[in-house]
């Protein structure tokens, strides 16, 4: 690498590592505000809050840069041709791939870096942010019970406790369990504890009633079609445990979706999964989604180049050009979740998803080369 090409790799580099974090701090701190409430609800600290949501920026690194490798490209390339730089470097004879070198160089790096959080970084710490945000809900709340709040354990289960001593102990306990479908039942109690056991937490409670709405199939002889009736059963008991940690469709094992699965799970997943067709098709789509998405980058790059570095940019012009590159990206982009949403549910689509990932990059480098091939250009270039 030439000293002109450190020259403008350093101002790619140090804008690239700027945008990025900037955009990506930007991005999960709007994202983060979804979970605030799923922290305070559980009375968690403010580092747990941290430490979740930071699971989230690998994830949102992978997506934005590609984004931020091309805006960086393009902006920094329209400096240069406004400032008179390039003009100077063409005049020593440099060539339109001469100068996009260090810009190509850059997005390698950055797709590199994104074949990396694709298949190895991302599904790591998305499964570690599924199995703690899956613990908080489904573990931790029924641990961190408050009183005089209704706590929602999992999707189906809400405890709530009057008061809470210090020792623990609670006074005044409703819960609502309705995971056995169809047959929801309402406890009520004077006083209760909870206890960790190694499957999750569990309450005793003390002296209370169990009350449970039972269907009653309709009596010999009656008309086809007749509804069964409903009856209220009601039952005392002085001493009665509940597990509060099992799910609602009782399977101690939590369901893990194609985000959190390594690559070689979602082209060779367990049969004894017993995975959907549905999320089978998920699966694959997802696979080549993370093989070909990191080529963005490169692709991205050179329709910079191909911008910044075909037009003539002055201080005070070239704005329309540099707003179809941005368009140009902009609709890549758009066409990139249509395809991918597209080949999930039907995966005879997939090698679009390698045509979007591949062809604007192809495109771009014709442009950059002069478009070989068209009329117009090889008679120019016959001209004396």
């Amino acid at each position: 690498m030439t000293r002109l090409d450190r020259y403008i790799f350093r101002q790619l580099a140090f804008a690239l590592l700027s945008v990025t974090v900037g955009l990506a701090v930007l991005v999960w701190l709007t994202q983060s505000l979804r979970f605030i409430e799923l922290v305070l609800d559980r009375g968690l600290s403010f580092l747990v809050f941290i430490e979740l949501t930071g699971l989230l920026l690998p994830g949102f690194f992978a997506i934005i840069l590609p984004i931020t490798t091309f805006l960086v490209a393009l902006f920094v390339y329209v400096r240069l041709a406004s400032d008179r730089e390039l003009v100077v470097m063409r005049a020593a004879g440099l060539s339109q791939w001469r100068l996009a070198r260090p810009a190509i160089a850059l997005a390698l790096l950055s797709t590199a870096a994104c074949y990396a959080l694709n298949l190895f970084v991302v599904p790591e710490t998305q499964a570690a942010f599924r199995a703690w945000q899956f613990e908080i809900r489904n573990q931790l709340a029924a641990i961190l019970v408050q009183e005089g709040v209704f706590s929602s354990v999992g999707d189906d289960l809400t405890v709530y406790a009057r008061l809470r001593d210090r020792d623990g102990s609670l006074r005044g306990i409703l819960v609502h369990d309705a995971r056995e479908r169809g047959a929801p039942v309402t406890i009520l109690a004077e006083t209760g504890r909870i206890t960790p056991t190694p499957t999750g937490p569990r309450v005793t409670l003390e002296n209370g009633q169990r009350q449970q709405v039972e269907r009653v199939p309709p009596p010999a002889g009656s008309p086809p079609g007749t509804a069964p009736a409903t009856r209220l059963s009601v039952l005392s008991f002085s001493e009665n445990t509940l597990d509060l940690a099992r799910a609602s469709r009782g399977e101690e094992n939590r369901y893990r979706n194609a985000q959190e699965r390594s690559l070689d799970e979602l082209l060779n997943p367990d049969p004894e999964e017993r995975i959907p067709e549905r999320d089978l098709r998920r699966f694959r789509a997802e696979a080549h989604n993370r093989l070909a998405s990191p080529l963005n980058a490169l692709g991205f790059a050179l329709v910079a180049m191909a911008t910044a570095l075909t037009g003539q940019f002055r201080r005070h012009g070239g704005g329309l050009r540099l707003a179809a590159g941005i368009a140009v990206v902009v609709g890549l982009l758009a066409a990139g979740l249509m395809v991918g949403n597209l080949a999930a549910r039907q995966n005879a689509l997939i090698p679009l998803v390698w045509l979007n990932a591949v062809l604007p990059g192809l495109v771009a480098a014709w442009v950059l080369s002069g478009m070989p091939g068209l009329p117009h250009a090889s008679r120019r270039a016959a001209a004396p």
